[in-house]
């Protein structure tokens, strides 16, 4: 007699998250870590900091490209990241809601309250300006904010966190009493180019953008005074080592607007690394020599898809282990099923993002977070198909285990959850599919895979940087899915043996 494949199930649930844990975090956490958001200027000052510790001879690792302000700010009050560069304005505005005015004696006060310090105060201030493509600019006389008044019809492209954040759209326009529907949310790096395109009129810049020059844009006059300065700052978590903060400390100072800018010129229009940028930087104004490395091609791919493996494995691992239980417990008790199915649904509902974000304050920034949303929105497609799959058997074969005498569980183990195996193996092939796809987010939050090549390629302008990650991600969920369908071909062919 052929073996039911469902008996196959409990051990590869469990083989998946056990081989994907094998390809960990790696032994211990290093001395230092330190963040860095989701744009090229961040980026590069996290590589300055990291080559300023490893100089010193302190362990440092740098998490780059974790999304905006609140992924970093609550990484820091987590502990998941010692260190990151923040701008006085936003700290004040978006993380503390207190008067952009506050004096620096007022704004250290504040940050001790929450267990954070300030390292070192770089020396320039990078500031919100509002641009135009020059020529729109001079032909409707427009050289301030004040004048956008009398263009309602101009189209705003704006940031994503500067959209909803509270020195952001809503008070400056409330502040200028400008008359513009409300602004369609876009990536930073991506704003250019949707300006270049001509597919919007007015966007939000940093002072030390290199694409300012580059695009031939106008920085409108602030002419009401309505954003505070934006000094560049090192935050670190009380209880960072002494040696560690002196290391920091020797930033103090070492930039302005200018040197700012055309590092951030070295790497979005010249092309160079950032982690060579930072290096050249660090020896020539501080006269330390750092060593980097850039992993080739097929390195990041190798990373990247241990990395990938490890979000899917462990996710949809455990889904299957608690997700087939809830399906059958909603098929046994009909009115239970429709309370799992609702609660299931309804976090299908919630945008991966958002989930991401949310589970953050409770397990830090990294790959945890992002297992644990893989693992929420797999439940349903799972959960739905079980009970699917054993509700919709043919009713003479149930009443034939019955009169066969088998309690419920005999039942279900030998006749009913054999027979509705296809219909489960679909919901966890919908599952996986939908995994492989969702994890390329995780990137956002420093937990790698795929997503970290595509956010870098975005934000770089780099079309194969771009590919290097979509299509690997393309292709494994591709192959998932073709692993599922002749894992179900077998099943129908067990079936027929079965039969016979």
């Amino acid at each position: 007699m052929s073996r039911s494949p469902l008996r196959a199930w409990p051990a590869l649930s469990l083989l998946l998250p056990l081989l994907a844990a094998a390809q960990g975090d790696g032994p211990g956490r290093p001395a230092v870590v330190i963040g860095s958001k989701a744009f090229t200027e961040s980026v590069i000052l996290g590589e300055i900091m990291t080559g300023v510790l490893q100089s010193e001879g302190i362990p440092a690792t740098h998490r780059r490209e974790l999304g905006g302000t609140r992924v970093l700010w609550n990484g820091l009050q987590t502990g998941d990241i010692d260190a990151y560069v923040e701008y006085t304005g936003t700290i004040l505005l978006e993380i503390l809601r207190e008067d952009p005015a506050a004096d620096d004696a007022r704004l250290e006060s504040l940050l001790a309250e929450h267990g954070v310090v300030i390292a070192a105060r770089l020396g320039f201030n990078n500031t919100y300006v509002l641009g135009m493509r020059e020529a729109q600019a001079e032909a409707l006389g427009i050289r301030r904010i004040s004048d956008l008044r009398a263009h309602p019809d101009l189209r705003f492209g704006l940031s994503n966190e500067f959209v909803s954040r509270a020195d952001g759209w809503p008070g400056l326009r409330a502040a200028y009493e400008l008359p513009h529907a409300e602004p369609r949310g876009i990536q930073h790096d991506l704003a250019y180019r949707g300006l270049a395109a001509r597919s919007v009129d007015v966007i939000d810049l940093y002072s030390t953008d290199a694409e300012i020059e580059y695009y031939q844009l106008r920085r409108l006059e602030d002419d009401r005074g309505y954003f505070p300065r934006y000094d560049a700052v090192i935050l670190y978590r009380q209880g960072l080592r002494s040696a560690a903060v002196e290391a920091l400390a020797r930033l103090e100072g070492t930039l302005d607007e200018d040197s700012m800018a055309a590092l951030n010129a070295a790497v979005k229009l010249d092309g160079r690394q950032a982690t060579a940028v930072a290096a050249a930087f660090l020896r020539e104004r501080l006269g330390m020599n750092v060593a980097f490395r850039e992993d080739g091609r097929l390195q990041r791919f190798l990373d990247r898809s241990l990395e990938h493996l490890r979000l899917v494995g462990i996710s949809l691992g455990a889904a299957i282990l608690i997700a087939i239980p809830l399906g059958v417990l909603a098929y046994l008790r009909p009115r239970l099923g429709e309370m799992v199915l609702a609660a299931t649904s309804i976090v299908q509902t919630i945008p991966a993002l958002a989930l991401l974000v949310l589970l953050i304050p409770w397990l830090g920034i990294g790959a945890k977070p992002a297992i644990a949303a893989l693992f929420l929105f797999s439940l349903l497609p799972i959960v739905r198909n079980t009970q699917a799959g054993l509700r919709n058997l043919p009713p003479d074969v149930r009443e034939s285990a019955v009169a066969l005498g088998l309690p419920t569980a005999a039942r279900l183990r030998l006749v009913e959850l054999p027979l509705a195996g296809p219909s489960i193996l679909a919901g966890i092939k919908t599952a996986a599919v939908i995994n492989v796809g969702t994890a390329t987010l995780g990137a956002l939050i420093g937990a790698g895979g795929y997503g970290e090549p595509i956010l870098t390629g975005i934000r770089l302008d780099d079309m194969g940087l771009i590919l290097e990650g979509a299509i690997p991600a393309a292709a494994l969920a591709l192959l998932v899915q073709g692993a599922f369908e002749l894992a179900e071909r077998r099943w129908g062919r067990w079936e027929v043996q079965r039969g016979d």
